[in-house]
């Protein structure tokens, strides 16, 4: 691997624990809360062998994926605040053991217990301090509290007294209208990151918290694409200014954006609006096994001179790595 400003880095690939996996199976949205089976789910080892994951980044020149538990897949919410603990311990010491094995091919997450925040916030000193985990992996909501809300304003100071990163990807939508022709997943994840950087932005997190960087999953959703009728409440609604200091549309750079957004011309719109340092290379692997790096180059939407940053120098700076 080269020094920090050369590597190639996924910022959205997944690992799981196998133990929880089986304890969250019908808990989960993949499997509609246990209304259909979940299918082979790790039948060829990439979510749960390091040297499966580092054979397909070697075969996609990858040097380093930054591992993160699917919440849609093998998520903790759903248990009882103690055993949450529990799992995400187990999660965190799994993610923990790929990156001290694999220290330069495995950057690591940490996930939380997040309905209790006397015992999440301790966790979160664990993960970092002693384990060496600096990404807090965070879902769109807590039982339907978004990240903004001013009740988890807590979090938001221990991520900052920590230096640790915000990656935030939602776990799901629990509606049930979601799950026919599986809607969770093609319209309700971007709506799920819709609504959590509306509430970030609303409630003021941007503003307060200029500090600790937040990444969100699959370019933000819907969110950075229809911004007019927000700005529009400048004026039209003046209520909807009450805690934040400029239009809707100026907070957009507050946050980076994964480049999991299948469409080049997403991807095209989300660099005009964003600004390509504000964007990080990510795949969904191994839900999505498009070469994400590949998906750069020939979408015709960035330059050869905005490509390497978006690959890996920009996260690699946020990460402090190389």
């Amino acid at each position: 691997m080269e020094e920090g400003a050369r590597m190639i880095i996924d910022i959205h690939a997944h690992a799981i624990d196998p133990y929880v996996l089986n304890l969250a199976r019908n808990r989960v949205v993949v499997t509609g809360f246990g209304e259909r089976p979940m299918g082979p789910r790790d039948s060829d080892g990439t979510m749960t062998d390091p040297e499966v994951q580092i054979a397909h980044m070697d075969s996609r020149g990858i040097d380093m994926h930054v591992l993160s538990l699917p919440g849609v897949i093998s998520g903790t919410s759903w248990a009882a605040a103690r055993t949450d603990l529990e799992l995400c311990q187990r999660v965190n010491n799994t993610i923990a053991g790929w990156v001290r094995a694999h220290p330069k091919r495995f950057a690591g997450t940490y996930v939380l217990p997040l309905q209790d925040l006397h015992l999440a916030l301790p966790e979160a000193q664990r993960c970092v301090e002693e384990l060496g985990l600096n990404v807090a992996n965070l879902p769109a909501n807590i039982d339907g509290i978004y990240l903004g809300d001013f009740r988890l304003r807590p979090l938001w100071d221990g991520l900052r007294k920590l230096k640790s990163v915000a990656w935030i990807h939602p776990d799901g939508v629990k509606d049930a209208w979601f799950q026919r022709y599986a809607l969770w997943n093609s319209l309700g994840q971007s709506i799920e990151e819709a609504k959590v950087m509306a509430s970030l932005m609303y409630e003021g997190v941007f503003d307060q918290y200029p500090d600790v960087p937040i990444i969100i999953a699959h370019g933000g959703g819907y969110f950075p694409h229809y911004m007019g009728r927000l700005d529009r409440n400048v004026t039209n609604m003046p209520h909807s200014m009450a805690n934040i200091s400029k239009p809707p549309s100026q907070y957009l750079r507050s946050v980076f954006y994964d480049t999991c957004v299948y469409d080049p011309d997403v991807l095209g719109v989300l660099a005009q609006r964003v600004g390509a340092d504000r964007l990080i290379m990510g795949s969904d692997y191994p839900v999505n096994m498009l070469d994400p790096l590949d998906f750069l180059k020939t979408s015709g939407k960035l330059t050869d001179a905005e490509i390497p940053a978006v690959a890996g120098t920009t996260l690699a700076g946020l990460l402090k790595l190389g």
